[in-house]
């Protein structure tokens, strides 16, 4: 019924009565609780208030309770150093009624697309000069590091920032045409992407009646207590990669610098942090991300 009272509703030129805005509120937050599930669908960042980030597989869920088609235009804005595409999605009723649009962007010139961490000294060094950089990342005690960095070739994520922009259009028309920007934030990869396994977790823990876990401030070297969940160090691998941090000696060394281990000491695994200070560690990869 309240599909239906929808549907009439955005057909009409005229208002929307308060009645049927309700009716349509109620509907996604019928869904969400009988169909979506956190931490799939949507989830919630700790320490990042209390509004839902909106999953890709949430707008599709979104488009689908109310019976609209999503049709992606694509304009190629790219170059010859660079690859970027910015799509506008319509969203059309199943009567073929254009409703809306939403848009979205993506560039290989994105830092998190531009630049990867050197496999070794030797590629750097053999890098031309254009093409490489030394990034000063800063640690959680306030000190300083460098990671050796060198440019991408932006041919091989091509596809990766056409999917990127696709999705991000795609979540905007979802949320822009049933008015859902009140209930859910943007898509977690405009947070950052790599935070779905935190936020998976943070789910689980609601699932068994736990309270979303608030990382306390590091510790100068890993302390006994309960170790990293597998959840910590995928997110904490997958958002290293995300800032061209891809070695696992660099993962380890970034990570003991932003768990307060004092230099020039690097962890030998990240099993060695403890579950405390790997929540410590995602929130300052968080903000290095977001910055």
């Amino acid at each position: 019924m309240q599909n239906e009272v929808y549907d009439v509703a955005v057909r009409e030129s005229t208002p929307l009565t308060a009645v049927q805005i309700r009716a349509q509120v109620n509907l996604i937050q019928e869904v969400m609780q009988a169909v979506m599930k956190d931490g799939h669908h949507y989830g919630q960042i700790p320490g990042a208030g209390n509004k839902p980030v909106l999953f890709k597989a949430g707008a599709e869920k979104l488009l689908f309770t109310f019976r609209l088609s999503a049709d992606p235009e694509i304009e190629d804005l790219s170059t010859g150093d660079g690859i970027r595409y910015r799509v506008r999605c319509k969203v059309y009723d199943r009567t073929g009624a254009y409703l809306g649009a939403g848009v979205g962007e993506c560039s290989s010139d994105e830092e998190k697309y531009r630049w990867r961490a050197a496999v070794c000294k030797e590629e750097y060094d053999e890098t031309p000069e254009d093409r490489r950089r030394m990034k000063y990342a800063k640690r959680r005690d306030g000190g300083t590091y460098r990671i050796a960095q060198v440019r991408t070739t932006p041919a091989d994520l091509a596809n990766t920032i056409l999917k990127m922009a696709k999705k991000r259009a795609q979540i905007d028309a979802a949320l822009t045409v049933t008015a859902a920007s009140d209930i859910f934030a943007q898509d977690l990869e405009d947070l950052p992407e790599e935070l779905r396994e935190a936020v998976a977790e943070n789910a689980a823990n609601k699932e068994n009646g736990k309270a979303a876990p608030e990382p306390p401030k590091p510790k100068a070297a890993p302390a006994a207590g309960q170790p990293p969940s597998e959840n910590q160090l995928k997110a904490i691998f997958a958002m290293c990669r995300k800032l061209g941090v891809t070695d696992d000696f660099e993962v380890h060394r970034k990570a003991s610098r932003l768990a307060g281990v004092p230099e020039p000491e690097v962890l030998p695994s990240l099993k060695s942090l403890t579950y405390a200070q790997a929540s410590a560690v995602i929130k300052a990869l968080q903000e290095e991300l977001e910055g």
